[in-house]
């Protein structure tokens, strides 16, 4: 029989948040906006030509997608 002891921590006392939003509401750094996800369903060959133009620049999607939307829509 193993005779190794192992010590559990004491319960945490800080007030805990009433729920995830607020946790993450909490977190959140004032002087960012947050933000949404958004999920889309596009063509698979479509993604494919997305994500290869993406590699190639060296930038991810999401950057991309979101600079566009930006360009559509920030000025509205």
């Amino acid at each position: 029989m193993n005779s190794k002891k192992v010590t559990i921590g004491a319960k945490p006392t800080a007030a805990q948040p009433a729920s995830p939003d607020q946790w993450v509401k909490e977190r959140a750094a004032p002087e960012r906006e947050t933000t949404k996800r958004l999920t889309i369903d596009i063509p698979e060959s479509l993604h494919r030509a997305i994500k290869s133009q993406c590699a190639a620049r060296g930038t991810k999607i999401a950057d991309e997608v979101r600079e566009l939307l930006l360009q559509k829509y920030a000025n509205q």
